[in-house]
């Protein structure tokens, strides 16, 4: 997939499975150009060790790598000068983890909001440097709140905080597409 080279900001929401991943992997790849990738995702088990493991084998032995689970501006500052596009996998991983690393289940909603202040402020300072940095920057998002409303307190304030924040993220973007079935939906941008 290609797409058009004034889409410098770019979010790709998908559901679980949905392929934004790889379209966001085939958009970095066919732009022939120097390419980061930021990952995200922690390993914490055997399962997570192995989806680790898949994504890293359909990624470029070129392209760069940063791992970094939760300071997102800190991970595009490491990225390397001549690097034309990053690939940031994923905004919901790193929303977890900043939200579970100030969790707590009897803390006062209160409290809560000031974890989602710090989820906006730090995705308004990553905005803020990858426009600086004059780069494309391929963020992938799931897409988490077309399915039933969760049980727990903590899986409906997960689902409310992304919601939020893909919201936020789509707002400063230049372009969001959907991933449906492997196939991507523009919502945003283009002609």
């Amino acid at each position: 997939m290609k797409i058009d080279e004034s889409e410098k900001l770019v979010l790709i929401l998908g559901g679980a499975r949905s392929g934004k991943s790889k379209l966001a992997e085939e958009i970095a790849l066919t732009s022939g150009e120097a390419v980061a990738y930021i990952a995200t995702a922690p390993v914490y088990d055997q399962e997570m060790a192995h989806r680790v493991k898949l994504h890293k084998e359909r990624r470029p032995d070129h392209w760069f790598t940063v791992e970094e689970p939760r300071d997102l501006t800190a991970a595009l500052a490491a990225v390397p000068a001549e690097t034309k596009t990053v690939l940031l996998d994923c905004l919901t991983l790193w929303l977890t983890n900043v939200l579970l690393a100030g969790y707590d289940e009897d803390m006062p909603a209160d409290k809560i909001d000031g974890i989602e202040e710090t989820i906006r402020e730090e995705l308004s300072r990553f905005c803020a440097a990858a426009r600086k940095k004059n780069i494309r920057i391929l963020m992938v998002a799931n897409e988490v709140g077309c399915g039933i409303v969760p049980e727990s307190r903590l899986g409906r304030l997960f689902r409310d905080i992304a919601g939020r924040a893909n919201q936020q993220v789509a707002k400063e973007a230049d372009a969001v597409y959907l991933a449906v079935a492997g196939y991507p939906l523009q919502v945003k941008g283009g002609a």
